[in-house]
């Protein structure tokens, strides 16, 4: 029989494509008979209240059941192989529902306000898809959503706010992905979180910070996942050596020496250390939020950065500015006074500088308060201006002339008092 034949009672059936229409009949249930290739099915503007196991087939793969009444908990559409995409209002006005499977579909993509106004949904099944990427805000309107299901895709990065709005998350299931960059706010609103599987990926480093963002995580697995134990692994060591829940191996392979080793039993002295220009890098970069992004990944979005990726994260966090070289440390021995006279452009002729702060700045290093102190050395001064009742001037010429009356007068007594109060 043709789907015309067989259409429900007040409805209207199309045949190509096979389509059931029983929109706006103040449906209190779902209509019996509706034939069972029926592709199309909309039921919305109805009183529907419940949704039973057998209502609908896997071959249909739209189904439209907003502004209804429904309050069975559990809406199951999974292994649906042909269910590609899902249009943005296709759960509206399911309020209350609870569960929701979308499991083992053929899913490439999530529109943005899929899941809107679900502030009652728990569980969400959306393993063993071909998802690549997820809108940032994708999941903000579910509060209370304890279950998210991800495994089985082939997501390649999470970034600052995919997770957003998530505070009720118990668990967090990723593994099995081709995940490469984590960015270090991505787990921000995970407060309640006590499960992540990242296990099975393509991770070469995590960062630290994404973990010291869940503070109720029990239960961490990591393995599998390519861990180049260089020295921008350290942060993730120490957290690792700290944390008291259950965390699996992860088996080191970089540099060559350290292959094959458990990163969390490495001792501090096994793990290389960052120096020079190399710990200034990456300073820069973790402070830039490029952890675990290759280089060479991002040649292409360079050369098109005008027209930004939504997949891609942000040209800065990929190429950070290289530092500059630090300038030496001044000699021992020499400039013991408390002031410097440097000449720089945009500043003063006499732009005076404190000793502490002006070691700091050449050295790079901290400033060391176990070392003795000279018991001759003038007490180091904050920067010293023209006294309240002299007019400032934007000349140089007349800066340079009020310079020796204000500034050297100063520091001749500043070396003074230090020896009569010593």
């Amino acid at each position: 029989l043709e789907l015309t034949q067989a259409c429900p009672r007040h409805c209207i059936c199309y045949d190509s494509p096979s389509t059931v229409s029983c929109q706006a009949h103040n449906f209190l249930v779902v209509p019996e008979e509706i034939p069972a290739q029926s592709e199309r099915v909309f039921l919305q503007n109805n009183k529907i209240q419940r949704l039973l196991q057998g209502h609908f087939s896997p071959t249909t793969v739209m189904l439209w059941l907003y502004s209804n009444n429904i309050s069975y908990e559990e809406l199951d559409l999974g292994d649906n192989k042909h269910l590609r995409s899902l249009a943005s209002d296709t759960f509206q006005g399911l309020t209350r529902l609870h569960a929701l499977h979308l499991y083992h579909c053929g899913l490439i993509t999530l529109p943005a306000g899929l899941f809107e106004g679900l502030h009652n949904l728990q569980y969400l099944y959306l393993q063993n898809n071909q998802l690549e990427f997820l809108e940032d805000d994708m999941f903000i309107d579910l509060l209370n959503l304890s279950h998210l299901f991800l495994h089985g895709n082939r997501l390649w990065s999470l970034h600052q706010n995919t997770f957003r709005g998530l505070g009720a998350l118990d668990r967090l299931l990723l593994h099995q992905n081709r995940l490469q960059w984590v960015h270090k706010q991505a787990f921000h609103d995970l407060r309640r979180l006590t499960t992540l599987y990242l296990f099975n990926n393509s991770l070469p480093e995590l960062p630290a910070e994404s973990l010291t963002q869940l503070p109720a995580l029990e239960y961490l697995r990591l393995n599998d996942n390519p861990w180049e134990c260089d020295c921008k692994a350290v942060p993730l060591w120490d957290w690792l050596r700290r944390f008291r829940g259950s965390t699996s191996s992860l088996i080191c392979v970089a540099p060559p020496e350290l292959a094959g080793k458990d990163l969390k039993r490495l001792t501090k002295e096994e793990l290389p250390s960052c120096t020079g220009s190399e710990s200034l890098h990456q300073s820069k970069s973790s402070s830039q939020g490029d952890v675990g992004v290759s280089l060479k990944k991002d040649h292409h979005h360079r050369s098109h950065n005008h027209h930004h990726h939504p997949h891609l994260p942000h040209q800065d966090q990929y190429y950070p500015t290289s530092p500059s070289p630090l300038p030496r440390p001044p000699k021992s021995g020499r400039n013991r006074n408390c002031t410097r006279h440097r000449t720089r452009q945009g500043n003063g002729p006499n732009e005076v500088y404190n000793l502490k702060d002006l070691t700091n700045k050449e050295s790079g290093d901290k400033y060391d308060q176990s070392k003795p102190r000279r018991k001759n050395k003038c007490i180091p001064r904050t920067s010293v201006g023209p006294p309240s009742n002299v007019q400032r001037t934007n000349s140089s010429r007349a800066t340079s002339l009020l310079a020796p009356y204000f500034i050297i007068p100063l520091n001749l007594l500043a070396c003074l008092t230090a020896l009569i109060f010593r």
